[in-house]
């Protein structure tokens, strides 16, 4: 059996140099302290694989090219097809690379908000759980009626009234019900999703090449751009690339699988988005009022008649669906995840028969039901800002983790020093403010009220722990944190 050579540089400049098989891949902790890579409660319960994996981080950022109409409208032809080029270097391949290098530093549940906590201490980390949780959840919300809206046309009972209500709450359950019975099996049904959603798009692209002009891809008026539309559309369908990091402690040998999935899924959520923005602009003569949400649909009846049109409005219900499963999966291992760290009341990380975050899956489920009947048009702008919030902490994190701690074990690190992570998040940043920039007065202040709720819910939470009211405990199986970082404060002044 193939080995693998493991170099661990511990602080107090001592080398230690061992051999694991491929599947025992040792846990990376800051201070070069090697424990098991998976909690040994969980040994039993089944990891997630490759090509799952690979379709959980499709439907966290993408789930296909629905939505990706808007960027056409706002900016024309040719801007739309170069931000979709340009912007993953701006963005997505950033933000991909930083979860990969912290997501196999701390190779377990909670991601980011460990991130945050191991450069930055336990109030910043909740802070990021509370922000990441929030938007996570009144973003799922979106889901189960954008499901029942592609669907109204086919059946107009579902467009209000009672059976709308009833099918967002039967829709929900049987979603919800899924996420309990495993993320493995969620893994394995968003493949199937996912191969159904992109299906139609590769017909669809055949079709189109006799008809292609490419003349038409060069059209652009700089006189008559959307800026704050375009740069939302792209913004929105391409990031999230960081929810992936709170199933970390659920992925089989994450050091070795998680970088390559990271890599595989650029690759695939780019090409979802440019390949049929090639074909619906090159094959169809421009109508740039048209390209707005669901436009697509009217495409594929245009290019292969209405058979296509109705595998293109099934497979954006099918993605709809995909994404709720994935952002579920995603924001209840995250709660567990912060469970075991001790940020939230022990009874978060307990987990069902199948290996699930019971509590942690109810409570993101009851959030998306009672979100559901809201007209939520300026929270859901709010939860994008929060989004931009969590991410200035996590490139804080990165950059903060390289200074602090150049030495620790990475099992995948980007090939750049500390300046060069510096200057890696800088282009993101500057996007994120841009974003902020432009966003209104009403949405900044809804922001800034949620945030103060995280505010105070930490301090509240610390006293319930110091009078016992709730038990709260770090799991045996993790790495202390703070003890870590003290021990290698220690060193550095020895």
């Amino acid at each position: 059996m193939q080995k693998r050579r493991i170099i661990t540089v511990n602080p107090s400049a001592s080398i230690e140099m061992r051999q694991y098989e491929n599947n025992e891949v040792p846990y990376s902790s800051v201070g070069g302290d090697e424990v098991p890579s998976s909690p040994k409660a969980t040994d039993k319960i089944r990891k997630v694989s490759m090509l799952p994996l690979v379709f959980l981080i499709f439907y966290e950022v993408s789930g296909g090219p629905f939505g990706v109409e808007d960027s056409v409208n706002a900016a024309g032809p040719l801007l739309a097809l170069l931000g979709f080029v340009v912007f993953p270097f701006i963005w997505s391949i950033p933000e991909a690379l930083i979860t990969a290098e912290m997501g196999t530093m701390f190779p377990e549940n909670g991601g980011y908000v460990v991130w945050v906590s191991s450069a930055l201490g336990p109030f910043w980390g909740f802070q990021q759980g509370w922000m990441k949780w929030l938007s996570g959840v009144i973003d799922n919300a979106l889901y189960p009626v954008l499901f029942l809206d592609y669907l109204k046309s086919g059946i107009p009972a579902l467009g209000s009234g009672l059976p709308r209500v009833a099918a967002i709450l039967v829709l929900t359950i049987l979603l919800t019900y899924l996420n309990y019975r495993g993320l493995t099996i969620v893994g394995w049904v968003a493949v199937l999703m996912g191969v159904f959603s992109i299906l139609p798009f590769a017909v669809m692209g055949l079709i189109s090449i006799p008809q292609l002009e490419p003349s038409r891809w060069l059209v652009m008026d700089l006189g008559n751009v959307n800026w704050n539309l375009y740069l939302n559309t792209l913004f929105w369908n391409l990031n999230y690339w960081d929810s992936i990091s709170t199933l970390a402690g659920e992925v089989e040998n994450p050091n070795h699988t998680l970088p390559k999935a990271l890599f595989y899924g650029v690759i695939l959520v780019a090409c979802s988005y440019i390949f049929p923005l090639l074909a619906g602009i090159g094959a169809i003569p421009l109508e740039r009022e048209k390209w707005t949400d669901g436009y697509f649909s009217d495409v594929a009846k245009a290019l292969g008649g209405a058979w296509l049109r109705w595998w293109v409005q099934a497979a954006a219900a099918t993605s709809n669906m995909g994404m709720f499963i994935a952002e579920m999966s995603s924001d209840s291992f995250q709660l567990l995840g912060m469970a075991e760290r001790g940020m939230l009341p022990e009874f978060f990380a307990k987990r069902s028969r199948y290996g699930t975050p019971l509590l942690g899956i109810l409570f993101s489920a009851s959030g998306v039901v009672l979100l559901s009947w809201l007209s939520f048009q300026e929270i859901v702008a709010a939860e994008n800002l929060l989004y931009c919030v969590g991410m200035i902490l996590e490139f804080i994190a990165f950059v903060r983790m390289r200074m602090k701690h150049p030495a620790a074990s990475r099992p995948y690190k980007i090939p750049i020093g500390t300046t060069g992570s510096i200057l890696m998040c800088v282009p993101p940043t500057i996007l994120i403010f841009a974003v902020v920039a432009l966003s209104s007065l009403k949405v900044a202040a809804v922001s800034i009220v949620m945030m103060i709720i995280g505010f105070v819910m930490h301090p509240c939470l610390n006293h319930m722990d110091r009078k016992r009211w709730l038990k709260f405990s770090i799991s045996s199986d993790l790495p202390d944190l703070q003890q870590q970082t003290r021990e290698y404060e220690e060193t550095l002044i020895r």
